[in-house]
């Protein structure tokens, strides 16, 4: 349920509504929007008296909410979302976009991969410290160490990096060293890990799980954002077909599907979705023209010696042509690629941790 407030509503009427409906027993969440004030209600309405809301001075309309996912929701949240990650924005018209390696490999190749990535328009830099893997005998990534080679080369070249945590344990020591948060798409129900997440306040790029409904997937969300992290950006990585043609189904009516349910921004992963790298500049091309606020893409210098996902990998030299593309689609449709926070005064990335804790 939501509360619309009248224009106008001073804020000692806000604090009023608020007290009453946590007194009823349920949650309360403010948004203030540029033309009006909302308070989404959490929790049992079964015990909320309607008519008596609307008696309150302020309140100009009391609304059910449909959907389960009631912090997600456009009904909750007209306006559409924009996350700043480290000064880099995703949403709104903003587009971020998303490349590096599968995972943190050694330090003078990540080093290269980020110097190319980010000449070519890329805002954002990926790399997987901790590795979930079909197989355990397959390689699990560098961990702490990884983290450490990614911060160094966050720092570097000033772009805000993201990797994804796999462990609830592990939040709190990943969350010191990476921009973003990223929640896999195996760890997508993974409810403890999303609590944890929500709790550490660092947006979070959520990943659509392999075989979740777009429901699926807002709930998840709804997880991060009940724990008061706002900053959520979903991924569309494609979801299990039929046809092995490609590594996954890459569900591109996800995108304004999803848009119209929800204010949170949605990215496409074209790597991940089709598992070849001949597909993956059509559908990133395709991703956008859908609407979506960013790409995903996985690149390396050298794929075959890739310890993970190298086939799916596109070389340097291709990603820098996609992101030609990319930036003349961007500009067709109206759409910014927020620049690196080094050139636009952004907030400063995380410190890495002290000696007590590398």
């Amino acid at each position: 349920m939501i509360l619309i407030l009248k224009n106008g509503a001073t804020d000692e009427q806000i604090d009023h509504v608020i007290r009453r409906v946590e007194g009823m027993g349920l949650q309360s969440h403010l948004s203030r929007g540029t033309y009006r004030t909302i308070i989404g209600l959490i929790g049992d309405e079964s015990v909320v008296n309607k008519e008596a809301l609307l008696t309150l001075p302020g309140v100009a309309q009391v609304i059910p909410v449909l959907p389960p996912y009631k912090l997600a929701s456009r009904e909750a949240h007209p306006e559409s979302s924009v996350i700043d990650v480290s000064g880099v924005k995703i949403g709104g018209g903003n587009l971020g976009m998303i490349a590096g390696p599968c995972s943190v490999e050694d330090r003078d190749r990540m080093m290269r991969i980020a110097e190319s990535v980010c000449k070519s328009g890329a805002n954002v830099f990926r790399g997987g410290a901790y590795k979930p893997r079909t197989s355990p005998y397959a390689f699990q990534g560098l961990g702490e160490k990884g983290l450490q080679i990614l911060r160094e080369v966050g720092d570097r070249f000033g772009v805000p990096v993201v990797t994804e945590v796999t462990d609830p344990r592990n939040v709190e020591l990943v969350a010191q060293y990476a921009d973003m948060l990223q929640v896999g798409a195996r760890n997508m129900q993974n409810f403890v890990l999303l609590t944890e997440v929500g709790k550490s306040r660092r947006p979070v790029l959520l990943k659509r799980g392999m075989s979740a409904t777009i429901a699926d997937l807002l709930m998840s969300a709804e997880y991060i954002l009940s724990e008061g992290n706002s900053n959520v950006v979903l991924c569309e990585r494609g979801v299990k077909g039929f046809d092995p043609s490609t590594r996954n189904l890459f569900d591109v009516a996800a995108v304004p599907v999803v848009q119209g349910l929800t204010h949170l921004p949605i990215i496409v992963d074209p790597s991940h979705a089709t598992g070849r790298p001949d597909l993956i500049p059509p559908c990133a091309l395709a991703g956008l023209a859908a609407g979506a606020d960013g790409v995903h893409i996985e690149v390396h210098d050298c794929p075959e010696e890739a310890k993970s996902d190298g086939p799916q990998a596109l070389l340097p030299e291709q990603y820098e042509q996609i992101s030609h593309q990319m930036r003349l689609m961007a500009d067709l449709l109206g759409k910014t690629i927020s620049p690196l926070a080094s050139s636009a005064g952004g907030s400063t990335p995380p410190k890495p941790p002290t000696e007590a804790h590398a």
